[in-house]
């Protein structure tokens, strides 16, 4: 079982992107655009302060009949940011993914932050060990013939 550190650390692009609170949700929208990422990290003086994904978009910028041009990331941001240290499980992080219903998880080692995970990585991750497990056990098979 790899940990968050070893998920993150064998991802092609291990990048933090973030954007600051008083940005506006657009210039938010545009980076996540440009990058290929679906959630940022809300950065203030090098600390976590929120996250911001396009599920905030949606459900409080489209859906309340506000503008991303001048709503800030602040007034749409999740300030409560579930988190994983660095050598936490695959399953670990698994399962706080599907139990509070997340999709990016920030890895932290103490107070400094590695990087973040997607459901996607994990699920990369999870279908890579179990195609090595597969590969070992049909080579063991053909093996003991």
């Amino acid at each position: 079982m790899k940990t968050a550190r070893q998920v993150l650390e064998s991802k092609a692009n291990h990048s933090i992107y973030s954007i600051p609170p008083t940005a506006t949700v657009y210039a938010a929208l545009q980076l996540m655009a440009e990058k290929g990422i679906g959630a940022l990290l809300v950065m203030e003086h090098q600390k976590i302060v929120g996250i911001i994904s396009e599920r905030d978009y949606a459900r409080k910028v489209i859906l309340m009949q506000r503008t991303s041009r001048e709503t800030l990331v602040r007034e749409i941001m999740t300030s409560s940011v579930i988190y994983v240290r660095a050598e936490q499980s695959t399953d670990e992080c698994m399962a706080l993914m599907t139990r509070h219903r997340l999709r990016h998880l920030p890895v932290m080692n103490g107070e400094d932050l590695l990087g973040m995970l997607s459901i996607g990585d994990l699920v990369n991750d999870i279908i890579s060990e179990q195609r090595f497990t597969i590969e070992q056990l049909e080579h063991y098979i053909h093996g003991a013939r």
